[in-house]
């Protein structure tokens, strides 16, 4: 904790860098308690770690607001000093009484009141939802950026992301997606963006560094990161590699999908390749695109026929079903508005209409043109790949 008050009723925040030997005298003369229960709390001056407050052992609040660690507070204090070089008015550790809520740094910008935390350690889904609405709730506007050690970057182009990474996804100004990290011992910031879900586990993304002392606020709410696309090829290696990797794991055999495509008499690998392709909004759904856009395929493709219509409301009936036998997954994320899982469905239907697959009737309502075959030996498959490959490439 680095802002404690007087018994006096003064505010003493060591983000203002203080000296050493002034903060032993204050020491000397003053008393100090927590600006939230009102507990006395002890100014630590010592060498090693930063300077900062503590409750006594037993207090109320100690789990709460005690055992920081000395990433969690050098990070605040680096994003408090960068707000404050911009002249934008910050205060650190910022109690409000009114929704007992206290961001790492509350500040304003153009306008717009904002709660700033930098998350260091695991925080529940249900605790991150609440924060987050409250702050919503009263005026502010939630900036949550993960420290950069939870970033697990596996390739130049592919991240393993839980959905503890996805609580922190948020909108820029221009509406594109991105995760805001940073890194207090190198003082940087990184941004992942355009994130494309293929597994559960796993994503394609655009990773982007910045130095702190090269970034603006204007930036940090609105990276200039352009969408990047997948390499289908790319996307394709990885696909069959999680195919093989899934068909290996000690529960394949009671999973669910894969039973379904069994007693269908349908096979994993030899899924049309039209089936498990890369949208946009796909992270909206924590289900892997395969197994969503398989079961598209089973419940409502594969029962049309040439110049049938599907509409809107049909699919959503569908996916609805889906979901709430949990055979599909829709993903939480408390920062964004809106969020629909029929947006990356249309999406998917988008992409079929381009390929020749469906036609657009009207804007709620499309029409099968030609069926999905499903291959039924290597070879089918493989004369499936070459034709696919063929339409991509226009």
């Amino acid at each position: 904790m680095l802002t404690a008050c007087t018994k006096t009723g003064q505010t003493l925040c060591l983000g203002n860098e203080y000296k050493k030997e002034t903060l032993l005298l204050i020491r000397e003369k003053e008393e100090f308690i927590c600006p939230v229960c009102g507990e006395e709390v002890v100014l630590k001056i010592g060498d090693q770690r930063i300077f900062h407050f503590a409750h006594k052992q037993g207090a109320a609040c100690f789990e709460s607001y005690d055992g920081e660690t000395q990433r969690h507070m050098e990070g605040k204090l680096q994003l408090y000093h960068w707000l404050i070089g911009q002249n934008i008015p910050a205060i650190l550790e910022f109690y409000d009484r009114e929704i007992e809520q206290r961001p790492d740094i509350m500040f304003q910008y153009q306008g717009k009141k904002y709660a700033l935390e930098f998350q260091c350690s695991f925080l529940p889904e249900q605790v991150f939802s609440k924060r987050t609405k409250t702050y919503l709730q009263n005026g502010y506007i939630p900036l949550w950026i993960i420290s950069n050690h939870h970033l697990q970057v596996k390739k130049r182009n592919i991240a393993a992301l839980s959905n503890f990474h996805y609580l922190f996804l948020r909108p820029s100004e221009t509406g594109k997606l991105y995760i805001p990290a940073y890194c207090p011992e190198k003082h940087c910031f990184h941004f992942l963006a355009s994130i494309v879900p293929f597994s559960i586990k796993n994503a394609f993304t655009y990773h982007d560094a910045n130095p702190l002392k090269q970034i603006k606020l204007q930036q940090l709410l609105n990276p200039s990161n352009p969408f990047k696309k997948v390499a289908f090829t790319n996307w394709e290696k990885e696909l069959n590699r999680f195919k093989i990797n899934w068909t290996q794991t000690p529960g394949a055999r009671s999973n669910s999908f894969l039973n379904e495509l069994y007693n269908r008499n349908m096979n994993l690998f030899l899924l049309p390749p039209e089936i498990g392709l890369p949208v946009p909004h796909s992270l909206y759904i924590y289900t892997a695109p395969i197994v969503w856009q398989a079961y598209l395929m089973l419940d409502v493709l594969l029962n049309k026929k040439p110049g049938d219509l599907l509409t809107v409301n049909e699919v959503s009936f569908h996916m609805n079903k889906r979901i709430k036998r949990k055979e599909i997954m829709v993903r939480s994320l408390p920062q964004l508005n809106n969020v629909s899982f029929m947006e990356p469905v249309l999406d998917y239907f988008y992409i079929l209409e381009r390929l020749g697959i469906l036609g657009k009737f009207n804007e709620t309502t499309f029409q099968l043109q030609q069926r999905i075959k499903i291959p039924k030996s290597n070879h089918e498959k493989e004369m499936a790949s070459f034709e696919f490959h063929q339409k991509i490439k226009g």
